[in-house]
């Protein structure tokens, strides 16, 4: 999800002491929320056998399999890379390295087909000499050298992560470095060589209910974590807190900041001044966005009134630097950019002299370069140019240099490989890679259109199909959308989509529904809490109007979504199942009644509302999808999946569909992954068999002739 966020092993509440909260009276399958009890483990085992005996066993599996792996495994797929001062660096993943190098390169030999690599981690060695299945999550390192390193480990894919200093000069793990060996959410920040900032599990009163930290320590070289002196502490019902430091290009620490997660949406910001905490004269839904030119950005999600102006939704605001260090609250500000009709910002980019902004216009990318400029009278101005970028397209900011104005972008779409493109700041932006293409585009074409909700409003959607299709329902369709957290769903290459779907004459269809994020924060804020519904009738729409149109038929269309997008399939097929014949709930989020109590659920009451509180817990009880499954209703054989290790929506939501489906005597499939995290297999091998089960069951479903349509 980007429902954002050791393994949770129980749910946090399991008798449900809220009214209204079921309990294990209530509910019989509660015991699945165990996510490492054996009882529970052997349920899984069970299931997996049997949903693989149906689906490994086709004939057409194997092949399936084969060409996603070779997918995955591609060689010649693009190599991703991020500056720093030594190199370009990367992370890959192939069919002699599952678990993954870290590597680097230079410029110059990244320019050419075949690019020389130097290892600097090797995760399969470390894996194999510590007898642990260690996936990594990133790094943490100290500017502007970028050679002390705080390295991510998660054992087999989970959230949680352990910490160990690692030196990327030397290629070592540094011995009595810095080590966090005990694994939490949270991270750290470099103060300096010698000094962490840690936001970490400290033990008994300083996680929140959400189970992410909440306080702030200063760690010292040489000392036990122990004794590390706390700066900084939320509040045990905030969603997540913590401090950090707030540094320019240069990685020159301008000031100490903190931040308390009041709800998902919702943040009071903090400035150490004078010896104490200083909260930010801001809205709630705004928050600090980088340093540019001497001066430091904020954007807004929200209408910000403030010094006799006001600042539209999602729009970037500046102080000048020096005034705001002086005065935090009392800094004049100016607007540097606010969006036009159906445009909103999408991720942005700081150059050593820059600031890079990537926007959705009307769902169509483009990338503003933004600089501050001197003017004539003594002062200065905002200035932006559109950067010379391929049009109809998703365009994105792939990695930029915080020392020059190197700058990386990513063109793409539907049907066409994504395009990486290079600029020294100085010129337009040149290809410098191109991905393969995965599947034969011949004969495809993408349309977009329009469905009407429940309430009138007009839900776009883009279809992938073949050329002069027939419109006579008899279209396998795949459709797939998001629809929460602000998260946009954007055109992208669909690669083993397109090569094990599409090749074999089926369509797809991405819906860009309310919830998201494709139409900026409004779009989003309209379909939350009392109103989430909204979302699940613009899905239904969109299916409707497939229909209506003649594209598919409801025993040719098949749904698939994962996390708030597994929690948007069980909606629509427990709502209609009339209108589906397949439907793909991947770790999703299914029991609304308790979803507070299971992973990090307390940490989306701000997108869902919270089911303790009755009137809350009415909005939620009307589409919780766990509680919809009914007896009289005819589903359409619904596949759930889920992971053990994923600690974020936590299995127990897949796991209890599929046990309650089975109680009441529905057709389903349930396949739970052992190994992975959130998203599923850690390795392309495990990747590649979920999505040749997947595309199994869905040609099956879809594409078979079957009694009964």
């Amino acid at each position: 999800m980007t429902l954002t966020a050791a393994t949770t092993t129980k749910a946090q509440d399991p008798a449900g002491t809220a009214a209204g909260v079921p309990g294990p009276e209530e509910d019989p399958f509660i015991w699945l929320e165990e996510a490492r009890s054996e009882e529970a483990l052997d349920w899984v085992r069970a299931e997996n056998a049997r949903t693989l005996a149906a689906l490994e066993s086709d004939p057409r599996f194997d092949e399936l399999k084969a060409e996603a792996l070779s997918i995955y495994d591609s060689e010649d797929r693009i190599p991703y890379v991020s500056f720093r001062p030594d190199g370009l660096y990367n992370f890959w993943q192939d069919k002699e390295n599952p678990k993954g190098l870290l590597r680097r390169t230079s410029l110059e030999s990244y320019r050419t087909d075949d690019p020389e690599w130097e290892t600097v981690l090797d995760i399969d060695a470390l894996a194999a000499a510590e007898g642990r299945e260690w996936v990594y999550k990133g790094s943490t390192c100290l500017p502007p050298a970028l050679n002390k390193c705080m390295i991510a480990l998660s054992d087999g894919g989970e959230d949680a992560t352990v910490m160990r200093e690692f030196d990327t000069s030397t290629g070592r793990f540094v011995e009595g470095g810095f080590v966090l060996d005990e694994k939490s959410q949270g991270g750290v920040s470099w103060i300096d060589e010698d000094t962490l900032l840690v936001n970490r599990d400290f033990g008994e009163g300083t996680l929140t209910e959400s189970e992410y930290p909440f306080t702030s320590r200063i760690w010292k070289r040489g000392t036990p974590l122990s004794e590390a002196k706390e700066i900084f502490r939320g509040e045990a019902s905030d969603v997540w807190a913590g401090a950090s430091l707030l540094r320019d290009a240069t990685g020159t620490v301008q000031a100490r900041t903190a931040f308390r997660g009041v709800s998902f949406h919702e943040g009071l910001y903090y400035v150490w001044k004078d010896g104490e905490w200083l909260e930010l004269d801001i809205p709630k839904k705004a928050s600090p966005y980088g340093i540019v030119d001497g001066h430091l950005l904020f954007s807004t999600d929200v209408e910000w009134e403030t010094q006799g102006q006001t600042f539209p939704a999602d729009s970037l605001i500046a102080v000048d630097l020096e005034e705001w260090k002086a005065d935090p609250n009392g800094a004049a500000k100016t607007l540097v950019w606010a969006p036009g009709e159906r445009q909103t910002k999408r991720g942005g980019s700081i150059t050593g002299n820059a600031l890079y902004v990537g926007l959705l216009d009307n769902v169509v990318g483009k990338v503003l370069e933004f600089n501050y400029v001197a003017t004539e009278n003594g002062g200065g101005e905002w200035v932006s140019r559109e950067v010379a970028l391929p049009g109809n397209a998703t365009v994105g900011i792939a990695a930029s240099s915080n020392e020059t104005d190197q700058v990386m972008f990513t063109v793409t779409d539907f049907l066409n490989p994504t395009t990486l493109y290079y600029s020294d700041g100085s010129s337009a932006p040149e290809i410098i890679k191109t991905s393969p293409s995965y599947f034969d585009k011949a004969g495809m074409e993408v349309e977009q259109y329009e469905a009407v909700s429940k309430d009138g409003t007009k839900i776009p959607y883009f279809i992938v199909k073949p050329a002069g299709m027939k419109m006579d329902g008899n279209t396998a369709t795949l459709l797939t959308g998001y629809g929460g957290f602000q998260v946009p769903r954007l055109p992208g290459y669909l690669g083993s989509t397109g090569k094990l779907w599409l090749e074999r004459g089926g369509a797809y269809v991405l819906a860009n529904l309310r919830g998201g994020g494709e139409f900026g924060p409004g779009w989003h804020q309209t379909a939350i809490r009392e109103n989430k519904q909204r979302t699940w009738d613009d899905f239904i729409a969109v299916a409707e109007d497939l229909v209506e149109r003649g594209f598919t038929s409801p025993e040719h269309l098949g749904i698939q979504g994962g996390s708030q997008g597994g929690l948007l399939v069980g909606t629509a097929f427990t709502q209609r199942p009339d209108l589906f014949g397949a439907a793909i709930v991947q770790i999703p989020l299914f029991d609304m009644l308790r979803y507070h109590l299971i992973g990090r659920g307390a940490s989306w009451i701000g997108e869902y509302g919270d089911p303790r509180i009755p009137e809350q817990r009415a909005w939620i009880e009307g589409y919780s999808p766990y509680q919809m499954i009914s007896e009289d209703a005819d589903y359409p054989a619904p596949f759930l999946w889920a992971s053990t290790a994923d600690d974020r929506t936590h299995p127990a939501h897949a796991r209890k569909g599929a046990a309650k489906l089975k109680a009441q005597g529905h057709d389903y499939y349930y396949f739970e992954d052992m190994t992975g995290g959130h998203s599923g297999g850690v390795d392309n091998e495990q990747r590649a068999k979920l999505q040749a089960l997947q595309h199994v069951y869905l040609m099956q479903r879809l594409m078979d002739e079957r009694s009964g349509g």
